[in-house]
């Protein structure tokens, strides 16, 4: 006796090759969507990365500091310049920290340097980093015993942070700090003319 196997008919198989055809675009357009969601968070977990690290970057610099620091307003956003701050990226120490907000693109950009005044001259050895770009606004505030920053990008969300524990210091202490820069200046300028000398 022979035994019946049962199979697909083809309207069986017609049915399933349909089903399968209605089914198929929708999660095709469901992982398209899925793949564009986690790039599109891959890139806002690394934006909010590099923000923390520049957030970080200027809060050591302010709370390094000597507690010397100065405020301007230009063109809507806060300049910045620290004289002396213990956090440095390239090995100055103490080293002085500008961060300041460039027309163009309204980009932040920190300089570090031994010692200068801005606008730059052509003989000011410092190190630039633009860090930040399309800056809505860049606030700094100063109170008795600390600073606030207020900082936006466009389109973003806005960061502000306060640090404390950031005295000025006294005018003795600065007037102090002037003539010691001005007696190590002379020093160096004796060396340098007395090495010439040979």
């Amino acid at each position: 006796m022979l035994k019946s196997t049962k199979a697909f008919t083809l309207i069986e198989v017609l049915i399933a090759i349909v089903l399968v055809g209605i089914i198929l675009p929708p999660l095709y357009k469901l992982t398209s969507l899925m793949r564009e969601s986690n790039n599109q968070i891959f890139k806002y977990v690394e934006e909010q990365s590099i923000d923390s690290k520049i957030i970080d970057t200027l809060y050591l610099d302010l709370i390094s500091s000597d507690g010397n620091i100065t405020i301007k307003k230009e063109d809507g956003f806060s300049r910045v310049c620290i004289e002396e701050s213990l956090n440095s990226l390239y090995g100055r120490y103490p080293a002085k920290v500008c961060w300041v907000v460039a027309k163009e693109h309204n980009s932040l950009i920190r300089v570090e340097g031994d010692s200068f005044k801005l606008p730059l001259n052509l003989e000011d050895r410092v190190d630039a980093n633009m860090v930040m770009n399309n800056l809505e606004f860049f606030d700094v505030y100063r109170g008795k015993d600390g600073v606030l920053v207020l900082l936006k990008r466009v389109n973003q969300e806005a960061i502000n942070f306060a640090v404390y524990g950031i005295k000025k210091p006294s005018k003795k202490k600065q007037k102090a700090k002037k003539r010691d820069k001005k007696i190590k200046v002379r020093k160096h300028r004796a060396v340098d003319i007395n090495s010439t000398k040979k």
